[in-house]
């Protein structure tokens, strides 16, 4: 189709990781294998936290989405990458690019709100332990944790909408290994300025405002245990942070480093390593930290394997 002389684009071309020939076999398994620790990772802590009673708590109800959320937008991204580290055709329709930037936005947007309200829920444990059942009781997890999710999808159609009065030609060609946003705005050949406007307003709000909110909840927590003498007391709470404040250093330092530090003459190569740190190490790295690190899920996982075994 002919519009203002110019062929609108049908389809794009993902340009990939920048991988040797010869080690693109070794690569391909080596991705594979990360791919498939991520989903198992993520589907032990999920299916933990259904079937141990102990784990129905709000802490481990917003875990559970966490891990469905890492573990979706892990698989938005990589059986695309493994398909074309196989194949000679690296085309994406314009319709297949244009789901996949609107469930990665879903997804990310709602581990950016999940985090938010992970940090909230330890600050009421920690500040206002006598009120906590009262405060943090199932009817406002649930409300909360729908609440994420409305927002999420809300947050992704409205960039993706805007997405769709572009129009996109001469150059197809999408320097990452996946539909990326901001990388597909740059292909435009029609006005992005709307579409600017709201990442910089929305996004900064649904980024940059969910991190502050965790620093303040953050800095009255550690307000109030420096009051406490007990070592006990303080190992407790950060035995039950640590892991909390781990994810949230990943996801936001991987953003952070990719949109907010200046561009060098490296940059295609330095947003490919930090899209693969957020696309797939860090979601499987997260179940790793919430494991190893939390005595519950461990004592969640004897107790099912021995009662697994005991039904044998």
């Amino acid at each position: 189709m002919i519009m203002n002389n110019q062929s609108i684009i049908s389809e794009f071309l993902l340009q990939g990781l920048a991988i040797p020939p010869e080690h693109r076999d070794l690569f391909y398994v080596l991705f594979l294998a990360m791919y498939l620790i991520t989903v198992l990772g993520n589907l032990i802590i999920i299916i933990l936290i259904l079937l141990d009673s102990h784990l129905h708590t709000p802490m481990y109800l917003f875990l559970s989405n966490l891990s469905f959320s890492d573990l979706s937008f892990s698989t938005v991204t990589m059986p695309k990458l493994l398909q074309n580290m196989q194949s000679q055709d690296q085309s994406i329709s314009y319709a297949a690019c244009v789901t996949q930037i609107y469930f990665l936005l879903v997804f990310a947007a709602m581990e950016s709100f999940l985090l938010v309200i992970m940090a909230y829920d330890r600050y009421v444990a920690i500040c206002f332990p006598l009120h906590y059942t009262n405060i943090m009781n199932p009817k406002i997890c649930m409300c909360l944790a729908g609440l994420c999710w409305v927002l999420s999808m809300l947050y992704s159609m409205m960039h993706t909408l805007l997405l769709g009065r572009l129009s996109f030609c001469e150059n197809n060609v999408i320097p990452q290994f996946f539909c990326e946003l901001s990388s597909l705005l740059k292909l435009a050949c029609s006005d992005i300025y709307i579409n600017e406007l709201i990442i910089f307003i929305i996004g900064g709000l649904s980024t940059v405002g969910p991190f502050l909110l965790i620093i303040v909840s953050y800095i009255q927590i550690v307000y109030s245990i420096l009051k406490v003498s007990s070592t006990r007391v303080l190992h407790k709470v950060f035995s039950t942070c640590g892991s909390h404040l781990s994810v949230v250093s990943l996801f936001y330092g991987t953003i952070f480093g990719l949109y907010l530090c200046p561009s060098t003459n490296n940059s295609t190569v330095k947003e490919t390593a930090m899209a693969m740190m957020y696309a797939l190490v860090t979601p499987m790295l997260n179940p790793f930290i919430y494991s190893l690190r939390n005595r519950d899920i461990k004592e969640a996982l004897i107790r099912v394997l021995c009662k697994k075994k005991m039904s044998l």
